[in-house]
């Protein structure tokens, strides 16, 4: 047989769970046309996998990638982890579907999240925003994201939608679903989304389930009098059974105040899935996250969107509220002081990128709350932050074992979260895959079949991704080749833009991505399913 190429001596670990076994992989085009015993065959390009491992290319179900990708499409730091799919929208932040002037608002407004990509983008429908996807990377999937979807509605605004105005926006999410959305993303940490409540969120969903997708929910911790039980875990799921949607709960593990609590962490699911809801969870192995310090705020101080933030930041009165507002957020078990500015967009105050709150405090002679108001005013909201790790080794590790045991449930994946801008970003954006398949698994001792499967065949059957996420003839030819001993995440809080060790092939769609652990340039990636 003749291939275009052809993979040899490779354990192929394909996906499903069953243990490894010994084939080479032919592929032709962007399909895998041959497997087996493939001695005898020619091909355009020959890689000698001996010694290693084959398997599915790795799906990220929560990355916050959708800007990123369209500064720089290569996106070396998921590609080098394995990475070969990014589900984006997350938490329903993202760009579509906008008119022109609302994403130029939208995209200031998450600037600290997304980074600031053109500003003449099509954004209009979900179909256009795909186009912007492809000649990337990796493939990409996409979810309605709930705050375009309430924008275009009502506005940034609190506003409810009931009546005519549900209607449209039930209009709208059928439409992005027929344009290959795979469900609704939403995160009730951030605006405009946290001015919905649960009735609302029923509504959307209904559609969501009528069309098979899947809701995905950054849990309720803002605006909570609005969500059915005060919110979070309880708010998610009465709306699977209400609506009948399959939920999808996002980085959904124990943190450094609750090590060791798994049992407790998923009691209330377990008794749900016992009743019939549909769950599926994801999870990365850090004990601390990212965000952007909009999310710090209630209610109306995000009322109108970024020009109107921009104005309460620099009006006094308005000002003096806010520090106030903070500094009771700073009451409630949020250390401010310990988080670390990692994204700044004006090159005038790049400086604060990788210093503490407390010791930007410190040397501007204000509180930590004034410090967070003015740096946002200053860089026009274009700043996000990470959390600082725990100082104690044992329950950081604590955190990772709880994600380990979270992560052998067959209804769990991975997500890492993702926010690949600024210097000093989470180390997750370079190192989550290679820290769970390596260090993890080798340390605590998993199964790699169990772990792959958990990567690759889990979330594409969770979002209907055709033909991907297993090794098996006819499927896309999405390849991860890597040596199962030596695979390592080396990005740390200290120095995130480390690439790992171990994977030395990236095939996405037939072509090669990355060879001996170098992008190739290749942009093979493309919006699917």
């Amino acid at each position: 047989m003749s291939f275009d190429i052809l993979i040899t001596g490779g354990t192929v670990i394909d996906g499903t769970g069953s243990p490894g076994y010994r084939a080479d992989l032919g592929i032709t085009g962007d399909r895998i046309i041959g497997m087996g015993n493939l001695s005898g065959s020619d091909a355009g390009k020959t890689i000698d996998a001996t010694g290693l491992t084959l398997s599915p290319g790795w799906i990220d179900t929560h990355a916050h990638s959708d800007g990123a990708l369209l500064i720089d499409p290569q996106h070396a730091n998921g590609l080098r982890q394995g990475i070969t799919t990014e589900i984006l929208d997350q938490d329903g932040l993202s760009y579509a579907p906008l008119s022109p002037e609302n994403y130029r608002m939208y995209r200031r407004y998450l600037a600290g999240l997304l980074g600031e990509p053109p500003e003449d983008l099509d954004m209009s429908t979900m179909a256009a925003f795909r186009t912007h996807y492809r000649g990337v990377g990796p493939n990409t999937v996409c979810l309605v994201p709930h705050g375009p979807l309430r924008i275009s509605v009502v506005g940034f605004r609190d506003a409810p939608i009931r009546g005519a105005e549900l209607d449209k926006a039930k209009d709208i999410l059928r439409q992005g679903m027929a344009d290959g959305a795979r469900g609704l993303a939403t995160g009730m940490s951030y605006y405009p989304n946290a001015y919905s409540d649960t009735e609302e969120l029923i509504e959307l969903n209904k559609v969501v389930a009528e069309e098979g997708g899947v809701y995905v929910t950054h849990l309720r911790d803002h605006e909570t009098d609005r969500g059915y039980g005060g919110g979070g875990v309880a708010e998610a799921l009465e709306i699977g059974r209400r609506s009948g949607v399959k939920v999808h709960f996002s980085h959904y593990r124990t943190q450094p105040d609750t090590a060791g609590m798994v049992d407790e962490l998923m009691a209330e699911i377990d008794a749900a899935k016992a009743e019939g809801v549909d769950v599926s969870l994801e999870c990365y192995p850090y004990p601390v996250g990212s965000s952007f310090p909009l999310s710090f705020f209630n209610g109306d101080f995000h009322d109108g969107g970024a020009d109107a933030v921009l104005e309460r930041l620099a009006d006094a009165d308005e000002r003096a509220r806010y520090v106030n507002e903070l500094n009771e957020y700073g009451l409630i078990g949020k250390t401010l002081a310990e988080n670390v500015w990692s994204v700044i967009g004006p090159e005038s105050h790049k400086y604060l990128e990788g210093m503490y709150f407390g010791d930007v405090a410190e040397e501007r002679g204000v509180s930590v709350a004034e410090m967070i108001v003015d740096v946002m005013l200053e860089t026009g909201l274009s700043v996000g932050y990470r959390g600082a790790p725990p100082h104690g080794t044992k329950l950081w590790r604590q955190v990772e074992a709880d994600v380990m045991q979270l992560l052998s449930r067959d209804d769990y994946m991975i997500g890492s979260d993702a926010i690949p801008i600024g210097e000093f970003h989470h180390p997750r954006a370079f190192g989550c895959f290679p820290r769970v398949v390596g260090r993890l698994r080798r340390r605590l001792g998993y199964p790699l079949e169990q772990v792959v499967q958990r990567l690759t065949q889990n979330p594409a059957e969770r979002f209907g991704l055709t033909d991907r996420g297993v090794l098996a003839e006819g499927k896309f030819a999405d390849v991860v080749v890597f040596d199962a001993e030596r695979i390592i995440d080396l990005s740390s809080f200290e120095d995130p833009r480390i690439h790992p060790a171990g994977i030395p092939y990236v095939l996405i769609n037939g072509e090669i991505a990355v060879d001996e652990e170098s992008c190739t340039g290749v942009l093979a990636g493309r919006p699917i399913p």
